[in-house]
């Protein structure tokens, strides 16, 4: 039997694999040896979402290099000039790491923090090619699926087109905060984007992003937003374990820049969620006209209402037309 590396050596071991290498370079031989010049090698690194290290600090390793090196020949060959690579590599910086945190925190599969060193590093080199494979696959399968949406649209702007922009959050959350502990708190955000994203994705609508108790999404045509802000309402509210959501629905023009969505839909849309009652939909005069001779919906002009940004909005209810005909005769009896 082999034998079984010290603490010390496993732990060395765990960082190359994690590293992907030995450190062995400052800041300033990764830039030389990159040929990627100094300060701009130091923004991608920022842009990452790391702290600078010192000038004399070897902290870097051959795939720093290559990584710096592949960034540079996109933009040498045309791809992407010097503000679209910090854009993309701040994008990819942030979804990783968040993906990094919620691995150990959520799961503890990639290494256990509960165990050794040795087991942390026996764990870390049977999984981590296996999820940087499943990381390069979702990665190809979304890349294929945002291709054929803008190919579709045959827009000469790939990043603008007119959506269905959508905001659902958490009726209570802030005082959920201060009465329930951590563990409890993160079953609840975990149960929340779980359920919200399978909804979203069922209905045939996109996850922009989720931040605690709030998610943001997409859809290509007003009739798919208002299905899933309907079912957000319903399926998670009306299950018991979650706290109700308010829903806001807008559509118009947004444009779309590294995975995220910015225009006056995506602004009204988060701004109907404070108009809204716990487990309802409201949508603005866009979305209501564009499901007016939708027999699935009714829809009630609300009072027009200031809220942070607009003088006035005029907001809609949205309801299934069985439910509104039920609500409509329940009251006339």
């Amino acid at each position: 039997m082999p034998d079984q590396p010290s603490q010390d050596t496993a732990s060395a071991e765990l960082e190359r694999e994690l590293l992907g290498g030995e450190r062995r370079w400052t800041r300033q031989e990764v830039s030389e040896r990159s040929g990627v010049p100094y300060e701009h090698a130091n923004a991608l690194w920022r842009a990452l979402g790391f702290a600078d290290v010192g000038e004399d600090v070897v902290a870097f390793t051959d795939r720093d290099v290559w990584a710096l090196m592949t960034v540079e020949r996109l933009g040498s060959e045309g791809w992407l000039d010097e503000q679209a690579q910090i854009a993309m590599t701040r994008a990819l910086g942030q979804s990783l790491a968040r993906l990094a945190e919620w691995q150990l925190a959520a799961t503890g599969s990639m290494i256990d923090t509960d165990g050794t060193e040795v087991q942390a590093l026996e764990r870390a080199t049977e999984l981590v090619p296996v999820v940087e494979d499943l990381i390069g696959y979702v990665w190809r399968r979304h890349l294929a699926a945002v291709a054929g949406r803008a190919l579709a649209s045959g827009s000469e702007d790939l990043a603008a087109a007119p959506m269905t922009v959508g905001f659902a959050d958490l009726v209570g959350f802030t005082s959920l905060t201060r009465e329930i502990d951590e563990s409890g708190l993160a079953e609840i955000v975990e149960g929340f984007e779980s359920r919200a994203s399978d909804i979203i994705a069922e209905s045939g609508g996109r996850v922009v992003k989720t931040v605690g108790d709030e998610v943001m999404f997409v859809a290509d045509h007003p009739p798919i937003g208002a299905v899933i802000g309907m079912r957000l309402a319903e399926e998670i509210g009306g299950a018991g374990d979650l706290p109700e959501l308010r829903v806001g629905l807008a559509c118009g023009a947004v444009v779309s820049r590294l995975g995220d969505v910015y225009g006056e839909p995506a602004n009204v849309a988060s701004r109907l969620t404070s108009l809204a009652r716990p487990g309802s939909v409201v949508v603005d005069k866009n979305m209501a006209d564009a499901l007016g001779d939708d027999p699935r919906w009714r829809l009630r002009r609300l009072p027009p209402r200031p809220v942070r940004g607009y003088t006035m909005l005029h907001p809609y209810r949205l309801r299934r037309a069985a439910a509104a005909d039920e609500a409509a005769g329940a009251s006339g009896s």
